[in-house]
């Protein structure tokens, strides 16, 4: 399919075509390891299920058509897609320069398993471009970027850093997960990877575990795509079908949910229980400018804390009702999150505190709820009112 086609039809249609065998409009669920050959050396171009599924191919294409991309190579886990990355691109004694906020499991993977395999991660302040090219050194192979960070939502210019590592031969990979390709596009913008963790806004449902990797470099897909094969990360047909079929709504919800969560952090704002609130699109919020340059709108994640610190904050997250306590985001549901003990435990407490994430901080996921029972909902959790 044409990348001129909008967005809209590419994430319904691209990809993908009516099951030529009984017409069906939506892509089967080939729920089968193994594949038939008709001679030795001849088949359908599947042999074993870990190496190659027509369900997973037809996700990895429409996630190539929506990133205007190669076709994807998509994993069982976000975490499984992070792990193949690095693994395809860094060797011992490799230097992987890092966003100093990402996801608590990225931080577990890179100190306490690959670390000791002799990769060395290099935690920096991304947002200051000084920084980063401070950390750049002869051992360099890779930047990795969360941008916006999970969970302070603090930006990277990204095509700022591709300027300034493409020269140096250095590859820039970004997580681009909490904004998705609707309303970011980070190879548009000079970076060489993209990573997503399915599992959230693309899927949206709370429903499946999934990651994809994309790039438009046909020798970087063939290393990710040996890793993916030889250690066995393979997403799972019935997984990819689901995706295949939460990913036709992506850009409705991705509107939905920004529109959600901009209300709502102006509501926490002028909250006089609220002490802070980050939101990339809120006019308070120091890299405003830089949100509109890069981003679409701005998504659908939350990050606030309260007047009354950890303990307050701690009470408000038991007391909501419509909002779930949990450790996911991007679904269809509000997920309310206390990432110190929930998704950022792994983080060392200095290290936290260091980038800004307090103890105290809550992230929330604004569903697709409507906002005046979600801001009910809130308002009465921070008044430490119970329902009668």
């Amino acid at each position: 399919m044409s990348t001129k086609v909008g967005f809209f039809t590419r994430v319904i249609h691209g990809g993908v075509s009516p099951d030529p065998s009984t017409g069906a409009i939506l892509t089967p669920i080939f729920q089968s390891t193994t594949y038939v050959q008709d001679a030795v050396g001849h088949h359908k171009g599947y042999t074993y299920t870990r190496s190659g599924n027509p369900t997973v191919s037809a996700l990895e294409r429409r996630l190539g058509e929506v990133e205007s991309a190669l076709p994807a190579v998509c994993f069982a886990t976000g975490m499984a897609a992070e792990t193949a990355l690095f693994l395809a691109l860094l060797k011992p004694t490799d230097e992987v320069v890092v966003s100093d906020v990402v996801y608590g499991g990225t931080v577990r993977l890179l100190e306490r398993l690959l670390r000791p395999l002799g990769i060395v991660p290099r935690f920096v302040d991304s947002s200051d471009l000084a920084q980063v090219e401070r950390a750049l050194g002869p051992r360099t192979r890779l930047v990795f970027l969360e941008s916006p960070a999970n969970p302070t939502l603090k930006l990277t210019d990204i095509a700022a850093v591709a300027d300034l590592v493409r020269s140096r031969g250095i590859l820039l990979a970004v997580d681009n997960t909490l904004m998705t390709p609707y309303l970011q596009r980070p190879l548009d913008l000079g970076a060489d990877l993209v990573v997503h963790s399915t599992t959230k806004f693309i899927e949206g449902h709370n429903a499946t575990l999934g990651g994809a990797l994309l790039t438009r470099s046909p020798e970087l897909i063939e290393k990710l795509r040996f890793v993916q094969n030889a250690v066995g990360f393979s997403q799972s047909p019935f997984e990819a079908w689901l995706t295949l079929q939460g990913i036709k709504t992506l850009p409705l919800r991705m509107e939905r949910h920004s529109q959600n969560a901009l209300r709502i952090a102006r509501f926490l704002e002028g909250h006089s229980r609220v002490e802070h609130v980050a939101y990339p699109f809120l006019e308070s919020f120091p890299q405003i400018a830089l949100a509109r340059r890069q981003q679409k709108l701005g998504g659908g994640l939350i990050a606030f804390t309260l007047k009354g610190g950890l303990e307050e904050g701690i009470r408000m997250m038991n007391s909501v009702r419509l909002c779930s306590l949990a450790e996911n985001l991007g679904a269809v549901e509000t997920l309310i999150t206390h990432p110190a003990s929930m998704t950022h435990a792994d983080v060392p407490a200095e290290q936290r505190r260091a980038t800004g994430l307090s103890d105290g901080l809550v992230r929330l996921s604004v569903g697709l709820e409507d906002p005046e029972d979600l801001m009910a909902d809130l308002d009465r959790a921070l008044a430490g009112k119970e329902l009668r």
